[in-house]
């Protein structure tokens, strides 16, 4: 039976469970800010640092994704980016126009 965790065999290979490693360190962030936020605020909020690290990570995330050649990850990631870049989009717009109206990303 193969062993489902190798060991990286190449320095290449090192780099890249490092990169995947920081890709999931970046993604976790997200959690951590909107937990912190949410504590501070005494309700629940997003903060746009929860965005940005859903960007960070996921692109880090995805580059690690495709050096593996995992699509069902790829399509994840993939997935997940166009969602939080859109969502960055629209917080822009918003504080654009100087919409004051409450968010539920705030």
């Amino acid at each position: 039976m193969e062993a489902i965790v190798t060991e990286p065999q190449s320095m290449g290979e090192w780099i890249w469970l490092g990169v995947g490693f920081i890709g999931q360190a970046l993604f976790s962030m997200r959690f951590l800010v909107q937990w912190l936020s949410s504590e501070r605020e005494k309700r629940s909020v997003i903060p746009l640092s929860f965005w940005y690290f859903s960007v960070a990570g996921g692109a880090v995330l995805l580059a690690y994704a495709i050096y593996r050649t995992d699509p069902v990850f790829i399509v994840g990631q993939l997935t997940g980016l166009f969602i939080y870049a859109r969502n960055l989009q629209l917080l822009m717009a918003e504080r654009r126009r100087g919409d004051s109206r409450p968010s539920a990303f705030s």
